[in-house]
Order: structure tokens, then sequence, then C-alpha cells
């Protein structure tokens, strides 16, 4: 008897944690999503002074294994990260505008964002960002202290700029962002790679869900398993508690059965001699035949005295 309620007790646990996954696997979604971004520049420029006739271009697909990376209606912070060399080229440039759009599988334009790349933004506002400066001095100082560093290729001279392009971005289930064009306006300015972050910002349940993921799990486990306890414990004390009818309560209801079926099978008889009078009707009789009717009998009268 323990193993069996060792036996259920254990049934009862992993049926509550498998819904409990299943729950947490189809309610939450992905918390963070990255993908390198490659650009391009046109070259097929009409006028033949200038080879390059645009500026850096990046197409990003936001589709993984076929499957919209975005949940709908959930919040994203969407930044691009720009590794740059500290070259004189780039400390030229200065600011630059960095600009994103998104698109829907029909091509239509679902969002847009143009952000200048001297920023430091705060919330949903604007913010500039740049190479940061450097003097000369400082410059040689640092080159001099991490020399061997640089010979040996440990380290480099670079910089890493991280511009937020969304700070609370939320697809739209009617129209879902499937690509997303990425344009760096300035022609001249150098990159060593890009990467576009994507990051979830939770709120509620999926807050708790994602930042207290133990205790979720137990109280999701626990609640799960008192719930289906209480149902197999209902269940089991009905079946334990279930009365059966007596002998003598099964020839009643017998009884009781032939007796009904008795009493119908009289009311469908007495319902079908009533039904041929009904169709016959009254019956009509005309003066004519009433006269001729008497004549007859007063003839049969005459005739049997003279007998």
């Amino acid at each position: 008897q323990g193993f069996t309620v060792f036996s259920i007790v254990l049934l009862l646990l992993s049926v509550a944690a498998f819904l409990y996954g299943s729950f947490y696997y189809s309610y939450m979604p992905r918390a963070a999503f990255s993908t390198p971004v490659h650009y391009y520049y046109r070259t097929d420029c009409e006028s033949l002074s200038s080879f390059l006739c645009s500026y850096p271009v990046s197409n990003v697909s936001l589709m993984r294994d076929k499957k919209h990376a975005l949940t709908f209606g959930q919040i994203y912070r969407i930044s691009l990260q720009l590794e740059m060399p500290d070259s004189p080229t780039n400390q030229q440039v200065g600011m630059f505008m960095i600009k994103m759009a998104c698109f829907s599988q029909d091509g239509e334009q679902v969002a847009t964002s143009a952000r200048s790349a001297s920023q430091l933004q705060k919330a949903s506002s604007s913010r500039i960002g740049m190479l940061r400066y450097q003097s000369d001095l400082l410059k040689t100082l640092g080159t001099l202290l991490f020399l061997p560093m640089f010979l040996s290729g440990a380290a480099e001279q670079k910089q890493v700029l991280e511009v937020e392009l969304f700070s609370e971005y939320t697809d739209d289930p009617y129209s879902p962002s499937v690509t997303a064009v990425i344009e760096i306006m300035s022609s001249t300015i150098q990159i060593y790679s890009s990467q576009l972050y994507i990051h979830a910002h939770f709120t509620g349940i999926r807050y708790l869900l994602f930042y207290f993921p133990v205790l979720s799990a137990i109280v999701g486990v626990l609640s799960n398993f008192i719930f289906l306890s209480f149902l197999f414990i209902l269940s089991y004390t009905r079946q334990l508690f279930k009365v059966e009818p007596t002998p003598e309560q099964v020839m009643t209801d017998d009884h009781l059965e032939l007796v009904e079926n008795r009493n119908n099978k009289l009311q469908d008889g007495n319902a079908a001699a009533a039904n041929p009078a009904e169709l016959l009707g009254p019956l009509q009789t005309d003066p004519s035949d009433l006269s001729q009717e008497g004549s007859h009998l007063q003839c049969g009268n005459t005739t049997e005295p003279q007998n």
C-alpha cells in the first residue's frame, strides 16, 4: 500500500512538473536576441566621379528557424554595437546618424528609428554618441604602456560604441516584422564589426518567471500538484462511498418500470381505438331518404294484418 501511495504521488508530481514546463516554454519569449550586421555600399552610380553612391546599409533578418524572433505584445530594447578603430578618420567624422527601419512580410514599413550616434540616450529620448576624445599626449602614453600587447596582438586600438535605436519596441501582431534595414549615414566611417542586440523587457508574471526561476518553479509545481491531488482525492472518495442499490430496490425499480410500460401500452390502445371514430365523423342523412324509409315501413305494416 505504501508503494502504491508513493507511485501515485510521484505520478502527480511528474504531471505537475510537465504542466509547469509546458506553460513556461509557451508563455515566456526569448529573453535576448543578437545577430551580426554586415554592411554594403551601392556602386551602381550614375555619376563617374563617385564610386560609392550610398551610405553603409545592412539587411538584418528577424527570423530564426522560420519563426519570428519577436513575440507579439512584448516590449523590446534594440541597440546597435559598433566596433570601430580609433583612427584619425573616425575622429574627424564626429557625430553621425544611424537609422533603422523594420519591414513586414509584404514589404510594408512597420517602424523606423533615426538616432544620432553622438547621443547618450535615456528612456525614449535621443542621445548622441561618438568616439571618446583622447589628446595626443594621452594616446602616446597609452601606446607606450600597452606596446607589448599591441605588438603581440592581444590588444587593439579600438573603441566599442553602443547606440540604442528603440527603447520600447512592440511588434505589431497584424503586421509582424521579418526584416530590418540599418543605415549609417556617413560614407567615410570605418567599422571593424557590428552587432544588433534585442533584449526583452519583462513585466508582471514574466518578470517573476525570468528573474526568480527557482521560486517560480517551486510555486508553480506545488500549485499544480495541490490541484491534481484535490481532483484525485475527490474522484477516489466518490468511488469509495458510492452506494450500490439493494436487491429490494432493484426489484422495486423493475416493477415500477413494468407498470409504466403497461400504462403506456393501454394509452396507445385507447388512442388507436378512438382514431377510427374520429375519422368517420358525424352521420349525415338526407330528408328524401327519410321519407322513402317511412313509406316502406307503412307498406310493411299494412301487409302484416292481411296475412
